[in-house]
């Protein structure tokens, strides 16, 4: 059935009753809203570690790090997780902000620091926005991997399947054969193909009815049982995540083994070295990461600093645990996991390069292929096993993420509207825009198929926010006006002028916004490799089909063996300066695509010729734009507006220096006495008499940043010495 044993098909029901039967059982301890969306505060250091792991880990990670594992090799899985190398440190000192805050959502935050309901209502708005992205990235992530696995053979397809499968294959060779020797009609059939785009993958089961199945699962589990159903299932969820991350290594290496003629755990290695580009294990100054430069990390990864922290379902992962150290240790901890995981995701994407390297078109569809072909000869329910993982991967993050938004809509926005009501009701309320938030989230995965694209659009909202948060955390001197001022500043630089503006006629094709970057040549020096030899091989084949033709030009390309030493040189190509998406050639007029730049036009338009900086030395300036301005923004306007009460900001700091230890009895104790006295705490302040809010750092930060930095350096060990053996 669907392509699957019965084998398979028990192990995916087995997961689903398991996940029901929790929810049942957590269901019955909702008594009020805390524990609908915050689970009661009441959990430990597991269920806090595999939660943050189920957060931050989905389906789209694992074919993220596969796409660019399979097209730069280690250097792009460095690409994905440098900048959250960095962060992790960070994270270890704040994740304690979100237990103290003491709050039901983040929302309250912007409410019970600078005194604004309506400040609250937007914060939620946008990060409700932001989650519906989030989970269609997912969802439509979890439906492509989930349907290649169940894809059907050619000799299962019907007639009509069988006419696409057909063009597909004539596009794919008309695609591979030297464009000028084409004659005329065949240039005009691939322009045909690539018009109507045929797929050459068909899968038993329909993508969009996967996605409405699988969401409706995490729909019914989570709203029933709020976030403790959430949790709970996150720590199964995330059992099932490491067992996706390891399940194809050892099949994939024996399959290596055979087809390469190597042995042993360390043959597969050895084949990477023999087969692949030696630019794919290269994990500094490579070609592919040229574009990477000390200074786009430096700002990439400050940025994700920014934007991580502000994120709603922060508080939803550190607030709900039942002290601060818990909080602290469990989320760093889950974290920690995903970023060895991204690595050990990459390894196996190298791997599959290794047994199928060009064969796939679409790097999504590969580990679904994989799973299908290595796992699937076995009958043994491995392929129903990695359906339910990959199903989890998906349920773990986006089922809290719908809890996170539930709150933000209920507490901030339904609740000042809707007042003095049961807890029952705001309960059911949150239950009901759970349902809300899963159909929007199904209608835009199913209105937008690109991964990329869903990416694109949600990776400028929390630079909205992020100085309103960070600066009413650490100064005291921030002012309601200043939060305004940075919010609506970046909300028209980064949302309303980037995606308004193109839809004014002819901006697109505006000539003085097609500007590029100048192509660099970049040259290395290699050994070659297997694939580097084919590849020469294949280049003197079309100098020779073209010197037949009397259309060569220069000197024959030299013949290349295998452990040779070559010069490479590759062409970094023409970007465009002012569109995120780059330019495309249509109807003989060049069009910008996605999103308008606004800032870097600004920059132009005021003398600065950005046409002769790296395309990489540009995406830097748009990051700092995203960094510097909001921040400035607070500071000026700030300054220039009255200081909020002096009472708000005493209980508002007070309880910020007051640590959550011991049992909820204690923390009331504490509290009590915090909101008596609410400077009994300021000899913790670094900086005393100033408006800085910076806190003095205890045994317990020391050990836990140097232990977050040793974390850290593992991870870019780990890739260090995946290059180094068997090289």
């Amino acid at each position: 059935m669907w392509g699957l044993n019965w084998a398979d098909l028990t192990v995916v029901v087995l997961y689903f009753v398991v996940v029901f039967f929790i929810a049942w059982r957590a269901m019955r301890l909702i008594k009020s809203q805390e524990d609908f969306f915050l689970g009661g505060r009441r959990f430990g250091k597991w269920i806090q570690t595999f939660a943050a792991f189920g957060q931050a880990t989905s389906v789209e990670s694992v074919t993220t790090t596969t796409t660019v594992a399979n097209t730069s090799g280690l250097a792009g899985i460095w690409g994905t997780v440098c900048g959250g190398v960095f962060i992790m440190p960070v994270l270890w000192m704040s994740s304690v902000w979100y237990r103290r805050l003491r709050l039901l959502t983040l929302a309250d935050f912007f409410e019970d620091r600078y005194g604004s309901r309506r400040m609250a209502g937007f914060y939620a708005l946008c990060q409700t926005l932001f989650f519906v992205i989030v989970a269609a990235i997912g969802l439509t992530a979890m439906s492509k991997t989930v349907a290649a696995i169940a894809a059907k053979p050619e000799t299962a397809l019907t007639t009509v399947e069988h006419v696409e499968y057909a063009q597909a294959v004539e596009r794919e060779k008309l695609e591979a054969a030297d464009y000028a020797l084409l004659a005329a009609e065949e240039r005009a059939r691939l322009d045909e193909l690539r018009r109507i785009n045929p797929r050459k993958e068909f899968s038993y089961l329909n993508e969009n009815i996967l996605i409405v199945v699988v969401a409706l699962v995490t729909l019914i589990y989570a709203s029933a049982g709020g976030l403790a159903a959430a949790f709970m299932t996150d720590l199964i969820q995330g059992i099932l995540i490491l067992v996706l991350t390891f399940l194809l290594i050892p099949f994939a290496m024996i399959k290596v083994n055979h087809m390469h003629g190597c042995s042993g755990v360390l043959g597969s290695f050895d084949a990477m070295h023999r087969v692949l580009p030696a630019s794919f294990l290269e994990l500094w100054g490579s070609p592919a990461m040229m574009e990477f430069t000390w200074y786009w990390i430096a700002a990439f990864s400050l940025l994700s600093i920014m934007n991580t922290l502000v994120q709603a379902n922060q508080l939803t992962a550190c607030g709900s645990a039942k002290d601060e150290y818990t909080a602290r240790l469990g989320f760093v901890n889950g974290i920690f996991l995903k970023r060895y995981a991204i690595v050990i995701w990459g390894f196996t994407a190298l791997l599959t390069l290794l047994l199928y390297g060009g064969t796939i078109k679409d790097p999504d569809y590969v580990w679904g292929h994989a799973t299908r072909d290595l796992l699937g000869p076995l009958g043994i329910g491995l392929v129903g096993l990695m359906i339910a993982c990959l199903i989890a991967a998906l349920m773990a993050s986006k089922s809290s993420m719908m809890i996170t938004t539930a709150g933000l809509i209920t507490r901030n926005l339904y609740r000042p509207l809707v007042v003095n009501r049961s807890e029952g009701h705001y309960i059911w309320a949150g239950r009901t825009f759970s349902v809300l938030y899963m159909v929007v989230s199904m209608a835009v995965a199913m209105e937008f198929r690109s991964i990329f694209g869903l990416m694109k659009m949600m990776v400028m909202f929390n630079s909205i926010l992020a100085a309103s948060f960070l600066l009413g955390m650490l100064w005291r001197r921030a002012t309601r006006a200043g939060a305004w001022a940075s919010m609506l500043v970046m909300f028209i630089m980064t949302v309303l002028l980037p995606f308004g503006l193109p839809f004014l006629p002819g901006v697109r094709t505006l000539p003085a916004l097609t500007v590029v970057t100048q192509p660099v040549p970049v040259t290395r020096t290699y050994v070659a490799s297997r694939m580097d030899a084919g590849e020469r091989q294949r280049a003197v084949a079309r100098w020779d089909r073209l010197q037949a033709a009397g259309r060569a030009e220069g000197e024959r390309p030299a013949a290349l063996a295998v452990g040779a030493s070559f010069d490479k040189t590759v062409l970094l190509p023409k970007k465009s300066v002012f569109w995120s998406e780059d330019l495309k050639l249509r109807d003989g007029v060049m069009e910008g695509r996605g999103a308008l730049k606004v800032e870097l036009v600004l920059l132009h338009r005021m003398g600065w010729d950005l046409s002769r900086n790296s395309y990489s030395f540009n995406e830097t300036l748009t990051m700092l734009f995203r960094i510097i301005v909001p921040v400035l923004a607070l500071v000026v306007v700030s300054l220039m507006t009255r200081r909020e009460p002096d009472e708000l900001l005493a209980q508002f700091y007070g309880r910020m220096r007051t640590a959550v230890r011991g049992s909820r009895e204690d923390d009331e104790r504490e509290m009590a006495l915090t909101r008596a006295n609410p400077g009994r705490m300021d000899h913790l302040k670094l900086f005393p008499g100033t408006d800085w809010e910076f806190r003095k750092w205890e045994r317990e930060d020391w050990v836990g940043v140097a232990w977050c930095s040793i974390g850290s350096a593992g991870i870019v060990g780990l890739l260090v010495l995946m290059v180094k053996i068997g090289g």
